[in-house]
């Protein structure tokens, strides 16, 4: 297909730190799994999991740095940001649309451009993502890496059972987004478009 039918929505930047993200959480879930679930979980040694598990911790938190830095440095943050004027009724159809109306063909009310690539369910999903949830695993997980180092921040958050379950519970929610993001992935005009977008940058007009 001819790039003069396609629109350039994600940028290089964008598309590296998405696949990485993507690698990296993968190999956290696994890891995870095997660190807290042991005795069920044998992807690797026990000592090789917490290994791969600390240091795939520690590219996430780098990648994320670069992914702020890009986001703020060019103002693109912006994207992520509802329009306070329009956010109810936007959500609304939008919500119609995924209950309802996409199991009978109606159009997606969103449309994408490159300047407007979220639709206000997706912006306030990523909102919480970005900027709470994630945050606060990567926090969380460098405060349980180094227990005694941390040992004042992690009084000052409940002590460590507080700041174990807090993982745990982020480590649960981060699986179930996985599955729900990889789901959302396959609802463009084809099962396999929006994750050929994240190669080349390219998505189809509608």
């Amino acid at each position: 297909m001819s790039h003069d039918k396609m629109m350039y929505v994600h940028p290089a930047p964008v598309r590296v730190w998405h696949w990485v993200n993507a690698a990296g959480f993968v190999l956290l879930i696994l890891t995870g799994l095997q660190i807290r679930f042991a005795e069920t979980f044998t992807f690797f040694t026990l000592e090789d999991a917490i290994n791969i598990h600390n240091y795939v911790g520690f590219v996430v938190i780098g990648i994320y740095g670069l992914w702020v830095s890009y986001y703020f440095g060019t103002m693109k943050i912006k994207l992520y940001f509802p329009d306070l004027r329009t956010f109810i009724p936007d959500v609304i159809r939008q919500a119609k649309y995924y209950g309802y109306g996409i199991f009978i063909g109606e159009p997606n009310p969103h449309v994408m451009t490159p300047d407007n690539k979220f639709n206000a369910m997706q912006k306030k999903a990523y909102l919480g993502l970005m900027f709470v949830f994630l945050p606060a695993q990567m926090i969380t997980g460098l405060f349980l890496w180094r227990v005694k180092k941390f040992e004042d921040y992690i009084s000052l958050l409940g002590g460590l059972k507080i700041v174990d379950t807090v993982h745990v519970l982020l480590f649960f929610f981060f699986c179930a987004f996985m599955i729900v993001h990889f789901y959302l992935a396959t609802l463009g005009h084809s099962a396999t478009a929006h994750f050929k977008a994240m190669f080349t940058g390219y998505e189809e007009h509608h």
